[in-house]
């Protein structure tokens, strides 16, 4: 990653009040990037907007990705020159009590930020999407951005008409001479500070751990690619310059996974952070019936190492400690910002896989 490239670049973040999108703009703005963010306001209380202070740096605006005119607005007052595009329902058990809206978030609200991308100077587009976009039969090798797309739940199948989106919009609008860069990404599993959302690990363990009750897992034997939410950003800050320097080039899928001794089990993970924290490892199964969730996924990322460089820099036992760091910080009433870029810094300080 070249630093100095962002430094002044007009970024425009879609799903900046959420987890991921929380620590893509505290990077950017260590880099020096001039950062709008565009999104529904934070959805849970404590949460990583008003505890890194995000509104102070940046053009934060409070909107819904379903309404178009909100979003175009957005644009025509930032003018941004790269567009990551974060916003979604991102949790499967919520797809199954709301697939309606999860499909006009995820599907039409991709369609609405690419038309305004299409009215504006924009030069770089990353569409960020998931590695369940996959037709995941449960192999045991990692999936390549050329598998098929499918999806059992609500969310994935939405994941994956957002790529069948970014496929149709790239050929159709953004190839050729329009200079456009558009590409899609697939990342892991992440982990990280800061993420307080419903149904998810970390904030289940973690609240469990400071409680010193017992931690409920759905499906302890799940296997993910676990991986610290640094990891895929790092891909997607490197491929944005790629698509910025050569569009053609670049402009296609891409998965930003971790090495295969990071895919772990659910309750591997849970064991570690909790001899991390200092107790005694506690699981219980979470009981009652569970909507459908895969018990195995894993990415393969030849593709970014070979043409973009990237790799893993993290392991999962290093991603899992930086974890308990950051929450031991904010259960000291740490200012969080700076934790935030002491570890940005530790990540790009450390080198590559």
């Amino acid at each position: 990653m070249n630093a100095g490239f962002w430094t002044g670049k007009r970024v425009l973040v879609t799903g900046h009040t959420g987890f991921k999108g929380g620590w893509l703009v505290a990077w950017l703005r260590h880099l020096g990037a001039e950062v709008a963010g565009l999104a529904l306001p934070p959805a849970t209380t404590p949460n990583l907007f008003d505890l890194a202070h995000t509104e102070r740096d940046i053009v934060s605006v409070f909107a819904d990705i379903r309404d178009p005119a909100a979003i175009q607005a957005a644009f025509d007052r930032f003018q941004p020159e790269i567009v990551f595009h974060m916003a979604a329902q991102a949790i499967v058990r919520a797809s199954y009590e709301d697939p309606v809206g999860t499909y006009a978030t995820n599907v039409m609200g991709t369609v609405h930020v690419f038309e305004a991308v299409r009215n504006s100077g924009v030069r770089v587009l990353v569409n960020v999407t998931s590695d369940k976009c996959y037709n995941n039969k449960e192999w045991v090798w990692g999936y390549r951005e050329t598998d098929p797309l499918g999806g059992k739940d609500p969310y994935s199948n939405s994941k994956a008409c957002a790529e069948l989106v970014t496929q149709a919009y790239r050929s159709s609008f953004f190839s050729g001479t329009s200079q456009i860069g558009l590409a899609s990404v697939r990342a892991g599993n992440v982990i990280g500070g800061g993420d307080w959302a419903q149904d998810r690990l970390i904030p289940d363990v973690i609240a469990a751990i400071r409680s010193r009750q017992p931690v409920p897992v759905r499906n302890p034997e799940a296997v993910r690619p676990w991986q610290h939410v640094l990891e895929p950003l790092s891909g997607y800050l490197l491929l944005a310059e790629h698509l910025w320097r050569d569009p053609a080039a670049f402009s296609s899928e891409w998965n930003f996974g971790p090495d295969a001794d990071s895919v772990r089990t659910v309750r591997w993970l849970v064991d570690r952070l909790a001899v991390l924290w200092g107790v005694p490892p506690q699981q219980m199964a979470q009981p009652g019936q569970h909507p459908h969730e895969a018990r195995l996924l894993s990415l393969d990322s030849s593709k970014a190492r070979a043409h973009l460089g990237w790799a893993p820099r993290w392991g999962l036992d290093r991603a899992a400690s930086a974890v308990v760091e950051w929450y031991k910080a904010f259960e000291q009433r740490a200012a969080i910002r700076p934790v935030m870029v002491d570890q940005i810094d530790a990540f790009m300080n450390t080198k590559r896989s």
